[in-house]
């Protein structure tokens, strides 16, 4: 959906309230921040909803947007907190919530739902089908992934039904948002609850930094930007110091308001402000085999501190007055404030609010005077108004007196008047009433937990492992109910490899240049005899139907609450493996499937790491290391991208009794980086319930 302004929405990053004004005084149309919990930058200092409420009015005074983040996953523990967050956020007046969790998506369009929705980047939206089921399910704006080229977020600008935000300056995750568990599974600290300990920025192969990207800047591509009919332009950074947010926040209002480009001074002013060994714009014009990574030096930390320091306060607000002192009658303040939305200077509304205080009486001596009492009325104090003597309209009738203390309050209920006009959605400050495209929103479909039946399900990501474990040991593939290979492996294998294989791999990522041949290759599969679809993005629900295979859920939809599970099983996913984040006991209270053996994905590229690293030669067998030794297998993903997997496998062949006890009737193994004799052996370690011998990880129990 293209925008209706002029230009798009600037929107800046603030952690805490001096970068909130940092962001304001650079011209931001929109600030994004966070709470407290539910955020995906847990280490920002973040807002209390005390200070989320101050927030959301001072940023309506100046006219520009608030949208609090609730996008890291959700347990079933904290839906209902969740939720009623949500509700708050929505009573203080916040303008969008973004968010990211499909759970939590379903119960706030039940129980909030006036509340605008944003589809976050956790989400993982690369195309226009996935932009439209995000619509459907009630978002009125879907993040981009930050992977997707000028030409993608042209077409799915054009052809979606929701409003486009797309990443403009900032940081960059080397793994697809959404999809990144090295932090959780190697550290313990998981990236989708916004607790990223960065794994890519640490060292690999020797001393080698090969996963610490260079930060995105698009300072090159404004008028492209702009032409793209999107509706906000993103700068990344909640985690970053008040000058950062201000400079490149400064420098992004000029380049907008003048549609242009920036110039040599001014991407040097960026790189000055915080640089990893320079920027990249790779993703954006679709060339990401070029070099892409970098490291934040010394020099490059010296310079960003002699920026450091900067100094950032707002002016008052200047504000109108109408006062009346008249005999028999309470006393009256009356405060206008001109309201207006920066994207659209000209949808200005003048506010007025009016307080009734006490009743003047005769002045025995000293009667109030014009000059005196306007001079009380203008002490504004720490509010963020200032009124000028010239702009207070006083009628005052003579011989009257009233206590400093009467007319001090009638000041402090005018002013607190007119600071709770803000506290409610810009949209509605404004009056306007924007048109929300009208869509069949999808609602999460309560219904009773049905326990599934027992169920074995296999992921074998190399065709020829696969071909050589069923002629070497087709053995050991008993008591696996569904296999699924990759679905361009599956196109291409003969008919001996396709026998037992009823399922095909749906690659997690599909560009909207490569949605029509990835479709193609999924009715193809069709016909040559596969049932199901292993899926791992909201966009696959449709291609899987579309090419009539009936899907099954893998972990990558992230399903960590019931009522996102229930919401898939409503849409016809027939079985789900939940996120490896859960524990067994939270596995038991959804009652979906878990991975219980194999190398678990801990990243999904965009970009050709082996290529880059190794060669093209050493495809299959390249591996990162990392300062401990452990090894990290690397295979190539559907074209050049890539998946790093876990150095060790997940392994609960020895723990059956703890499946049963948590009710796990759906065991999910993945075949990744082994030979076919180590896949039988695993196989079949597992069957017999042996201790394996080599380093693994369980399933949580905490």
């Amino acid at each position: 959906m293209k925008r209706k302004s002029k230009l798009p929405e600037l929107l800046a990053p603030a952690g805490d309230y001096k970068a909130l004004v940092a962001a304001i005084l650079g011209g931001a149309d929109a600030i994004y921040l966070g709470g407290e919990k539910f955020g995906a930058r847990a280490y920002a200092k973040n807002f209390s909803e005390e200070e989320l409420a101050s927030a959301i009015k001072l940023c309506h005074m100046w006219g520009v947007r608030v949208y609090t983040t609730l996008n890291t996953l959700i347990f079933d523990k904290e839906l209902d907190d969740a939720v009623s967050y949500a509700a708050r956020l929505h009573k203080m007046g916040v303008d969008a919530l973004i968010v990211s969790d499909l759970g939590v998506i379903s119960r706030i369009r039940k129980e909030v739902p006036e509340l605008e929705l944003h589809a976050s980047t956790q989400m993982g939206v690369h195309n226009t089908e996935g932009v439209n089921f995000a619509a459907a399910l009630g978002c009125k704006r879907v993040v981009l992934a930050r992977e997707c080229s000028a030409a993608d977020i042209k077409i799915i600008t054009e052809n979606s039904d929701a409003e486009i935000e797309v990443f403009l300056h900032g940081a960059l995750c080397v793994c697809h948002s959404g999809q990144c568990l090295f932090s959780s599974m190697v550290g313990g600290r998981s990236g989708n609850r916004g607790e990223c300990a960065q794994p890519c920025r640490l060292p690999y192969n020797n001393g080698k930094y090969p996963l610490s990207l260079n930060d995105l800047s698009l300072s090159e591509h404004i008028e492209e930007l702009i032409a793209s009919g999107v509706a906000s332009l993103k700068i990344e950074g909640r985690m970053k110091s008040p000058d950062y947010v201000y400079e490149v926040t400064r420098i992004y209002r000029e380049l907008l308001d003048k549609n242009r480009s920036s110039n040599k001074n001014e991407r040097q002013r960026l790189l000055d402000i915080f640089s990893r060994g320079g920027f990249t714009d790779g993703y954006f014009v679709g060339d990401v085999f070029r070099k892409m990574t970098g490291v934040r030096s010394n020099e490059d930390k010296q310079i960003s501190r002699e920026i450091s320091g900067g100094s950032f306060e707002l002016t008052k607000i200047p504000v109108y007055a109408k006062a009346v002192f008249a005999s028999d009658k309470a006393a009256s303040l009356t405060l206008s404030v001109d309201s207006f939305e920066r994207i659209d200077k000209d949808n200005t509304r003048r506010l007025s609010v009016t307080a009734y205080g006490d009743v003047p009486a005769a002045a025995e001596h000293s009667p109030l005077t014009k000059e005196g009492l306007s001079a009380r009325l203008s002490k504004m104090g720490n509010t963020p108004f200032s009124l000028a003597l010239g702009n207070i309209d006083l009628e005052l009738d003579e011989g009257l007196n009233l206590p400093p203390s009467s007319i001090n309050a009638l000041r402090r209920d005018a002013v607190a008047m007119l600071e709770e006009l803000f506290a409610v959605k810009l949209d509605i400050i404004l009056q306007k009433n924007e048109e929300i495209p009208t869509r069949n929103t999808i609602f999460c479909i309560k219904k009773q937990k049905e326990r599934a039946k027992k169920l074995v399900t296999a992921l074998f990501f190399k065709k020829d492992t696969y071909e050589k474990l069923i002629d070497k040991n087709s053995d050991s593939l008993g008591g696996i109910d569904l296999i699924f290979l990759p679905l361009a492996d599956y196109v291409t294998a003969g008919e001996k490899t396709r026998k037992r294989v009823l399922g095909v791999y749906i690659p997690p990522v599909i560009m909207e240049r490569e949605w029509e041949e990835v479709s193609g290759l999924a009715a193809k599969a069709r016909e040559l005899g596969a049932e199901y679809a292993l899926i791992g993005n909201i966009s696959h629900v449709s291609l899987a139907k579309a090419a009539e295979l009936t899907p099954v859920g893998d972990f990558r939809l992230n399903v960590a609450n019931s009522a996102c599970a229930e919401l898939y099983a409503s849409l016809g996913v027939d079985a789900i493996v939940l996120s490896p984040e859960l524990t067994l006991p939270q596995a038991r209270d959804i009652g979906g499937g878990v991975i219980t053996l194999g190398r678990i994905p801990l990243m999904l590229t965009e970009r050709c790491f082996v290529k880059e690293n190794f060669g093209c030669d050493k495809c299959g067998r390249a591996s990162f290391t990392d300062r401990k030794g452990a090894k990290f297998p690397i295979i190539r993903e559907y074209l050049h991208r890539n998946i790093i997997f876990n150095s060790a496998p997940t392994y609960m062949g020895d723990k059956k009794s703890e499946l049963r006890a948590a009710a796990i009737a759906h065991e999910h193994y993945i075949f990744s980086s082994e030979t076919a004799d180590e896949c039988a052996k695993l196989l079949i370690d597992y069957k017999r319930g042996n201790t394996l011998s080599i380093p693994h990880r369980r399933i949580g129990k905490r």
